[in-house]
């Protein structure tokens, strides 16, 4: 496994292997690695060649009051995470190489990032379909692996590749859980341990959702109210929002329908977990 910094001395690496045909996987993280992005990189393996890891804390993506300082970092934990995993590659730039100044121009989708986590975190996906976006352009991936946990991300990319034509198939990994159900994150290390035991809370709900809609539930505000009261037992849960749209426009939808998957943000303290489950697939 190879550690490299610079965009130029990736492009040179990679080019070697774009010459003998081999087919190039990208799995973009911000580190402090976890299980469910080591089963990115295995979905990528499985579909490329090379795999490269890009570990980046994206500046762009977080607002000012957010957690960008304290996110978490461990890179010599994610290094040897990465090596065990098989990771061919890390991409480990700082800032200056990815954003050199002056720097201006930003891929907006107007519509998709303006809902469910875009309501609260407004320059949000500005900064992920950007940092994306630019992470293409360098590694020129023929395959790239998001998680369905950041179904909304999954999504606004899918069509950022759509609509810019970017020659790349995406492939969304299922979201990987602990025992408990709670949806694995790198936020998680902020709970306490008292809200660490009432976090599963989020899951519960939304399995509780589709378990009525197999049992003939398609009311979408009936399906909300179900989803509230369940979250609303655990005393420390603060829930952000909860949408149940289609997955392929992000919309809102009365009645549940194949494509229908429900969305949730809570918040325990100042850590905002997400979450989502299919209702109903398409």
């Amino acid at each position: 496994m190879q550690i490299l910094t610079k965009i130029e001395d990736l492009r040179k690496e990679l080019s070697v292997f774009r010459r003998n045909g081999q087919r190039i996987g990208l799995v973009p993280t911000m580190g402090y690695l976890h299980a469910g992005h080591l089963s990115l990189v295995n979905v990528a393996k499985e579909n490329a060649d090379v795999v490269v890891m890009s570990i980046f804390v994206n500046p762009t993506q977080f607002g000012p009051n957010e957690d960008l300082a304290r996110y978490p970092r461990d890179f010599a934990r994610d290094e040897r995470l990465a090596r065990e995993c098989g990771v061919d590659f890390i991409f480990y730039p700082e800032v200056p190489e990815m954003y050199p100044e002056p720097f201006f121009t930003y891929i907006v989708n107007e519509q998709m990032a303006q809902v469910l986590c875009g309501v609260s975190r407004q320059i949000h996906f500005r900064g992920v379909t950007t940092i994306v976006a630019k992470l293409f352009n360098i590694v020129q991936p023929d395959v790239a692996v998001f998680g369905q946990k950041d179904a909304q991300q999954a999504i606004i990319i899918r069509q950022m590749v759509a609509d810019l034509n970017f020659p790349i198939r995406i492939i969304v990994a299922p979201t990987v859980r602990e025992s408990d159900g709670l949806a694995l994150s790198s936020r998680n290390v902020y709970l306490s341990p008292e809200e660490r035991r009432q976090a599963p809370v989020i899951y519960s709900a939304l399995t509780k959702a589709r378990a009525a809609v197999r049992d003939g539930m398609n009311s979408a505000t009936e399906i909300n109210k179900l989803i509230r009261s369940t979250i609303a037992t655990a005393s420390l849960a603060r829930i952000d929002y909860i949408e149940i749209v289609d997955d392929r426009t992000l919309t809102s939808v009365e009645i549940v329908e194949p494509g229908t998957f429900v969305a949730v943000a809570v918040y325990y303290g100042q850590t905002r977990l997400i979450d989502n489950i299919y209702l109903k697939e398409r």
